[in-house]
């Protein structure tokens, strides 16, 4: 092909077309409402733990070995609860300030992980818990 052939036929050039990935935005409305639904949230579950901690107490004013126990048990499953709640509330609010999927997603690999780790952790101690206040009661009275 000669020079002049190659002048008068272009080959066109392919272009690969741009995506955009949309950018993902809470709309203020939503943000408002969610923001006080979570303070909403955090009231009644200070309530809530109140109440637990009231209940506990009562369970004090039996036997002295069953006291004991009951107080240890009860004070660590509302430790545990508060912890759990007071951990989901605040992925919770962090979920709010997420920018885009990908740290919602990154948001919510974090708040899985810690907490698988914390609810193992808390069965465990809760077991020894249980198991000791069981050989408290079981024990002869002296």
């Amino acid at each position: 092909m000669s020079d002049d052939a190659r002048d008068r036929f272009e080959i066109p050039k392919f272009e690969m077309p741009k995506f955009e990935i949309p950018k993902f935005e809470i709309p203020a409305d939503m943000r408002t409402m969610a923001e006080a639904s979570f303070e909403q949230a955090r009231k009644t579950f200070e309530q809530l733990v109140a109440s637990a901690q009231a209940a506990a107490g009562s369970l004090e004013e039996r036997g002295a070995t069953v006291r004991a126990s009951a107080k240890d048990v009860s004070a660590k499953a509302i430790g545990f609860a508060e912890k759990n709640v007071q951990s989901s509330l605040a992925y919770a609010q962090s979920l709010l300030h997420a920018k885009d999927l990908s740290e919602v997603m990154r948001l919510h690999a974090e708040y899985v992980q810690a907490q698988m780790r914390a609810l193992a952790e808390q069965a465990s101690e809760m077991g020894h818990a249980v198991s000791q206040a069981a050989m408290d009661a079981a024990k002869p009275k002296v």
